[in-house]
């Protein structure tokens, strides 16, 4: 397993929070916490962008992965609502998570709870080359539920 440095800054609302940190030793993901001074509620089919309280500084040729936590998700109905979110490595602001209640029942979330989870991933830039005609595969032009059940 590969580590890579990531500068962070603590805003002033979430100083007293932990940094983000993996679950376990074998975990891909850290864990993103809220950074709110008073619950906020979601209702069944809302949204809300929920601040974590920190500002980074990705390494080079890097991406910030923001994914929902499968538990918020089995649970409670609770994505990410641009899952991933995507945190670029020339964005200097505060991360913020795009929390959406699919459930039938409001959620609360509470200050310092587990929202989401963040994966470091290196990114390969595209330089499209136009062509006439692509190569044949046995898939073709089939989508959606073309390869099987």
């Amino acid at each position: 397993m590969s580590e890579a440095t990531v500068a962070v800054i603590r805003l002033s609302h979430g100083a007293d929070l932990p940094l983000p940190a993996y679950g376990s030793a074998g975990a891909a993901a850290v864990d993103f916490l809220a950074a709110i001074d008073e619950a906020l509620e979601i209702p069944p089919g809302g949204r809300a962008a929920v601040p974590t309280g920190l500002a980074v500084a990705l390494p080079a040729g890097h991406e910030l992965q923001v994914r929902p936590r499968s538990g918020l998700a089995l649970k409670h109905g609770i994505l990410v609502a641009n899952s991933p979110g995507t945190v670029d490595e020339d964005y200097r602001g505060e991360i913020k998570v795009i929390l959406l209640n699919g459930g039938t029942e409001p959620f609360r979330v509470e200050r310092g709870m587990r929202l989401a989870q963040g994966v470091l991933a290196p990114v390969t830039r595209i330089r499209w080359h136009e062509v006439d005609n692509l190569d044949e595969t046995a898939r073709g032009q089939g989508g959606f539920g073309s390869t099987g059940v």
